[in-house]
């Protein structure tokens, strides 16, 4: 079984605008509610992908209560610890005269550290194969949670794979994931360098695996594609040439790809191929919709011939 963990959950609404203007009423379409956060997204990606998970995430007010809601309309498996505080809530507004999407990410309110901890303690009682921990931290959670939750997934013999970015990527250093997925920049970042050349990616990945990141490191390459990199191994995949509608929920996307290719004892080099075959096919969407199973298909087939 796969859990996956979402410190940071939210309810994505989405809507259409003709035109945004300055202080003028601007006319949008019908809000469209959707479960959100990393995890999460992740538990959905898999559902379409018909591979088992259960989300396991806090959740309060208001918006805590149409979380689990959506969740139990999507038939996605989640246990929610309450916060007794309220979710948080992201809007994704699509300006339908030049295609400019605009995405408005708010923080949330500061959840007690107890109850998080409570959260990630619970990780045992499940005992997945794999713990898939992605998105980003509540505030005035402390950047080591992470860590934690590697530590706690090491406990019953699972694999984690965290996917998170800025100063909680850095407190991963030494902590010994199973796979991370930086993009190139917070690459950089973890080696603490101001840039890097593409030719230089694959063998800074395999430094940050000898610092203790990771034992597999993806490096994300957006619209040119991905690194998959090992101590020993290196594979690089190219993105597919497709109609981009959305950017959201690609990364999760391919990261649900990486894991059911895992999951399923897939060889590393199918993983990633069928990872940006995923994070692709979610780019094909409107709005905070992800991918269709269909498309991931036809794109996997095209990548890998």
């Amino acid at each position: 079984m796969i859990l996956t963990v979402t410190l940071n959950p939210c309810i994505d609404k989405s809507s259409t605008v003709d035109k945004f203007k300055p202080e003028a009423k601007l006319r949008c379409t019908e809000i469209i509610n959707e479960p959100g956060g990393g995890g999460i997204n992740v538990s959905k990606a898999l559902k379409e992908l018909d591979a088992p998970s259960v989300a396991l995430f806090p959740a309060g007010g208001h918006n805590g209560n149409m979380l689990c809601s959506l969740l139990k309309e999507e038939e996605i498996l989640f246990h929610a610890v309450d916060t007794k505080v309220e979710t948080r809530e992201n809007w994704i507004v699509l300006e339908t005269a030049d295609n400019n999407q605009f995405r408005f990410t708010f923080p949330g309110r500061e959840v007690a550290e107890e109850t998080i901890k409570t959260l990630v303690d619970q990780i045992r009682s499940f005992s997945p194969t794999y713990v898939v921990a992605s998105g980003s931290l509540p505030p005035g959670l402390p950047d080591y949670f992470y860590g934690l939750i590697v530590k706690n997934a090491a406990a019953v013999g699972a694999k984690c794979i965290v996917d998170t970015s800025g100063p909680a990527l850095q407190a991963l250093k030494g902590k010994g994931a199973y796979l991370i997925k930086p993009n190139s920049s917070e690459l950089c970042k973890m080696l603490n360098v101001e840039s890097l050349d593409k030719n230089e990616i694959p063998d800074a990945a395999q430094q940050s695996i000898a610092d203790g990141f990771a034992e597999i490191i993806v490096v994300s390459m957006g619209p040119d594609g991905a690194w998959l990199v090992t101590a020993d191994e290196k594979y690089f995949v190219a993105a597919p040439a497709i109609e981009k509608k959305s950017t959201v929920g690609a990364g999760d996307s391919m990261v649900a790809g990486i894991t059911y290719s895992l999951y399923k004892q897939l060889s590393l080099q199918e993983a990633i191929c069928f990872g940006v075959a995923c994070g692709s096919a979610a780019t094909m969407n409107h709005g905070t919709q992800l991918f269709n199973k269909s498309d991931v298909e036809k794109l996997f087939t095209a990548i890998c011939a």
